[in-house]
């Protein structure tokens, strides 16, 4: 899928349903799909334990919190592009607080040019996130391989009084010779010594 094809998913937290109305209307829904709204913190940590979002636009201040931890917590352990929209008065001190954990913010009011501008940003950010789940992905599978062929090598050093070089080897031979990958070699020795 191209970048221009991807889709992205939106939750908007906001006390205002004029910002949540004024913003949406800034999203195409070939694009940005679906949007999801909340009017609290609380109620978007709810949203949040259900569903995963590629970005999160918080508009502070909200009812139960300014939003600065929630924005904050919410970088740093979701895969989510944050934007967090304060007055434009404690822009550069709330910046200051929560640059550090990769959460992006605009000072109120904003124009529509610099909300598109945004959400450009929020895209670069969100498609780097996802090379490092890739990679994280790769590198967890790869452990897995790892320790199922070490698992194996175990059972052929107890069951057949091979070393461990010798266990390793056959484990490779075996993987060359019939055209497999080592995991699945290690899955048959698994399945026939336990």
């Amino acid at each position: 899928m191209s970048l221009r094809e991807r889709v992205y998913s939106i939750l908007i937290v906001s006390a205002t349903d004029r910002f949540t109305s004024a913003f949406a209307d800034l999203l195409p829904e070939t694009r940005y799909t679906p949007v999801h709204t909340a009017t609290s913190v609380s109620t978007a940590k709810r949203i949040l334990a259900e569903k995963a979002f590629d970005f999160i636009i918080i508009n502070a201040p909200l009812p139960d919190d300014i939003g600065i931890r929630f924005a904050i917590d919410t970088c740093t352990s979701k895969q989510s592009a944050v934007l967090l929209l304060v007055k434009s008065d404690i822009h550069a001190g709330i910046h200051d607080k929560v640059v550090d954990h990769g959460v992006f913010t605009l000072p109120k009011p904003t124009s529509k040019p610099t909300m598109t501008h945004a959400l450009s940003w929020l895209e670069s950010a969100r498609e780097r996130l996802r090379q490092f789940e890739k990679k994280s992905l790769s590198i967890d599978e790869k452990m897995a391989e790892i320790r199922l062929v070490n698992k194996a090598k175990w059972i052929l050093i107890s069951e057949l009084k091979m070393s461990e070089p010798e266990a390793h080897r056959y484990i490779e031979k075996q993987a060359m010779d019939r055209h497999i990958t080592k995991q699945i070699i290690a899955e048959e020795i698994i399945k026939t010594y336990t």
